[in-house]
């Protein structure tokens, strides 16, 4: 094989810890889909108690969103080594992501103020359960989050080919967490209209 062709190809090969994290994502989406599945089939089945989504996951929503646009903007400041943008959009996407959870548990706290609760009527239930295991899929980004402002400010800002794997890694799984939240918020809205 020639050298260009052997570069080629290289360039066309996924890292391996990108291709895992896209299976693992794969497998995450399966699971949404068939909790949505289910939503939708308990629901046509009727005892289907019809409430108003709490205003406080509209603003998470846009919170989480914020916290990937600085994820997004902290990666490019990383590549360009500004390191005081990067570390304080890399330390504000933290902070939104654990906003994001707090809201959350204020959202849970809105649905039983209004007498939706998790064990009662199965519409309530679902709600509880889904954006609970979204949550913890959010946390464990919070987490990878912590990891990387550990990095930022533990260690001198190099770009290396590791470090932006790690970084791109780390921004792939919460784009991912981000936008299967809008999709599960779009879903609730449209499944309560």
């Amino acid at each position: 094989m020639s050298e260009l062709a052997a570069q080629n190809y290289n360039r066309s090969k996924i890292h391996p810890q990108k291709f895992l994290l896209w299976i693992g994502l794969a497998s995450l989406v399966m699971m949404f889909a068939a909790f949505t599945s289910a939503y939708v089939v308990r629901q046509a089945a009727g005892n289907w108690l019809e409430f108003r989504i709490p205003n406080m996951f509209f603003y998470s929503t846009a919170v989480i969103l914020a916290s990937s646009l600085s994820l997004q903007a902290s990666y490019a400041a990383f590549k360009k080594n500004n390191t005081g943008a990067y570390k304080k959009l890399l330390l504000l996407a933290f902070v939104l992501g654990l906003t994001f959870l707090v809201m959350q548990y204020l959202g849970w706290q809105d649905l039983v103020s209004i007498g939706v609760e998790l064990t009662g009527n199965p519409s309530g239930s679902f709600l509880y359960i889904i954006s609970g295991v979204h949550a913890v899929h959010v946390l464990g980004g919070v987490g990878v989050l912590f990891v990387a402002l550990m990095h930022a400010y533990g260690l001198s800002h190099k770009v290396t080919e590791k470090r932006k794997l790690r970084f791109e890694l780390t921004l792939t799984y919460w784009h991912f967490v981000d936008f299967l939240w809008l999709y599960l918020i779009v879903f609730f809205v449209l499944q309560a209209s």
